[in-house]
């Protein structure tokens, strides 16, 4: 198993780190109702998902 020769400095592990980012969820329309919901989930405004009611709302 490969073992590093020296300590990471700091300024090198944190520089490696900054590059882990988080993204914005995408929205999609709801075809119902046009209210933004997340993709493949139930639309929390009107309860659809594949055009089907599935929630009670």
């Amino acid at each position: 198993m490969a073992v590093p020769k020296r300590k990471s400095s700091r300024s090198n592990t944190r520089a490696r780190r900054s590059q882990w980012k988080t993204t914005a969820a995408t929205l999609a329309s709801c075809e119902r109702c046009r209210a933004p919901k997340l993709s493949h989930r139930a639309c929390g405004n009107c309860g659809t998902y594949d055009k089907r009611q599935v929630l009670d709302v």
